[in-house]
């Protein structure tokens, strides 16, 4: 479950076997800590976002669901997103051989992701910062380096010559 506008992953599960009843104990999480009355859960039309246990969630009043690209024009690009970067930058560059390994993988994943890894759509902010607005001078700091980093390399890169050079400079002289 990623939250729209932070990216930042709320609840997730590796389970054994497919059970769509899962998406509603990851539903039920990740609306624990998010502070909107009604969050709206924007999913595609699989099976594991239209079920009975998720379909009696949505009838508590808990949260609204949209059909992406169907009631809205919004897609859930996002999360599809996510998940085939955790998968071929990740998951499959290690061995998967049990359930254990690939819940360990993924818990480190979704850690890095939400406190470690910067967003270039958030000017180098986290999802953590973005989500709880902690990352504000972010940007600025890095703007800054950036700029220092720049004049550094130029001037460097002024003072370097080569020996093709150094000799036309001589020639020159």
């Amino acid at each position: 479950m990623i939250d729209n506008f932070s990216r930042r992953i709320l609840a997730w599960k590796v389970a054994e076997t497919f059970n769509p009843i899962a998406t509603a104990e990851i539903l039920l999480a990740a609306c624990k800590g998010v502070a909107n009355d009604k969050p709206m859960l924007l999913t595609d039309g699989g099976v594991e976002n239209h079920n009975g246990a998720v379909d009696a969630l949505i009838d508590s009043g808990l949260l609204s669901r949209v059909l992406a690209g169907t009631e809205i024009a919004f897609s859930n690009s996002l999360i599809e997103s996510w998940w085939r970067v955790l998968k071929h930058q990740w998951l499959y560059l290690n061995s998967l051989d049990t359930v254990a390994t690939v819940r360990k993988l993924v818990a480190f994943y979704v850690q890095e992701h939400n406190t470690r890894l910067p967003h270039a759509a958030f000017r180098g902010q986290t999802p953590d910062e973005m989500y709880f607005g902690t990352g504000t001078d972010v940007p600025g700091a890095l703007a800054a380096v950036c700029h220092e980093a720049r004049q550094a390399r130029a001037e460097a890169n002024r003072k370097r010559t080569c020996s093709v050079c150094e000799l036309l400079t001589a020639g020159i002289n």
